[in-house]
């Protein structure tokens, strides 16, 4: 069991890190409607206690006096009569001691913070009546990843033979176009350019700067390019694409639906898409603190309709133990 590393006072945060808090407490305080609220801050309880002290004050420091911010399980068990305005999840390292493992609190959650580094806080969902995505997607997103993309590779190295099966399952076109959304340190890249072939183009496409830094060794072994984009509105032309790789990228954009049409939209008819993850559901799930439900937008229901109203028909689904992998083609 992870032992609990206390959330740091703010005298003991470096500017980055204050600014990094003082960019989530905005967002949240932002999602909060307007006028009387009640705000429930769960997980564990020296977490819990910390955050919602530190987004009372700041609510506070708003003149939101009329904000109630309460914290832990117990507390969200029992709204007030009109209910919990806000509930906040904060996302953990699995085991840690306090939180019972049982226990998946970022079912129903409205927003849910990061809290792994507790100096380093990143929002992970915002549920989409609280505002609009755009206002934090972007740099919650780049704050996440940019300070993963120096050891990624050292965590998840191991990963590169799953990546090289998906595309070959897959079977990109020789000669074709692949590009691999949301591409991170370009794992899926060599495997892309082999299918394709030396007269075939192989792009990869990241929203963080430092994650397709990480990229350029493979990128360039592997004759690709790499362009710095959001996967909602990529900068490349309609049906130019005979393959779209996307290994993650679904589960961090805000909206799944808007994501699935963009992917359409740049895909040829009859080309293919791959959703991948080196894990499959349930062990993805573990890890965020989140149960499997029959309604998971990546359950096999759940995402045939999806990819059926975005553009796609979806031709294989395969949620192993040691893998996730969704084909649908491009109507």
């Amino acid at each position: 069991m992870a032992e609990l590393v206390a959330v740091p006072g703010w005298d003991r945060l470096t500017a980055a890190q204050r600014d990094r808090w003082t960019a989530v407490l905005v967002h949240v305080a932002e999602a909060v409607p307007p006028g009387t609220a009640a705000v429930v801050v769960d997980g564990p309880p020296g977490y819990a206690g910390a955050v919602a002290d530190r987004l009372a004050r700041h609510l506070k420091r708003d003149g939101r006096e009329a904000v109630a911010v309460a914290d832990g399980p117990d507390r969200r068990a029992r709204p007030p009569a009109a209910g919990w305005s806000v509930v906040v999840w904060l996302r953990t390292p699995p085991g840690t001691a306090g939180v019972d493992a049982a226990y998946r609190g970022a079912d129903g959650a409205d927003v849910v913070i990061d809290l792994q580094d507790p100096a380093w806080p990143v929002i992970r969902h915002l549920a989409p009546r609280l505002g609009a995505q755009d206002r934090w997607y972007v740099a919650e997103s780049r704050a996440f990843f940019a300070a993963k993309a120096a050891t990624w590779d050292a965590r998840f190295g191991d990963d590169l033979p799953a990546y090289a099966a998906a595309v070959a399952d897959v079977g990109p076109p020789v000669g074709g176009a692949a590009v691999d959304v949301g591409c991170g340190t370009g794992r899926a890249l060599p495997a892309l350019r082999e299918a394709v072939g030396a007269g075939g183009v192989v792009l990869g496409l990241d929203l963080t700067p430092q994650m397709l830094s990480a990229a350029r060794g493979r990128a360039g072994a592997s004759g690709a390019g790499l362009v710095l984009a959001d996967a909602r509105r990529l900068p490349l032309a309609g049906a130019s694409v005979d393959t779209v790789f996307a290994a993650g990228l679904l589960h961090h954009l805000p909206d799944v639906d808007t994501g699935l049409r963009e992917l359409a939209r740049i895909t040829r008819p009859g080309g293919r898409l791959a959703l991948f993850s080196p894990s499959g559901r349930a062990a993805l799930a573990a890890r965020q603190g989140r149960t499997l439900r029959p309604d998971d937008t990546f359950a096999q229901g759940p995402l045939r309709a999806a990819t059926g109203r975005t553009g796609w028909d979806l031709i294989r689904y395969d949620d192993s133990p040691h893998r996730f992998l969704a084909v649908a083609a491009r109507r």
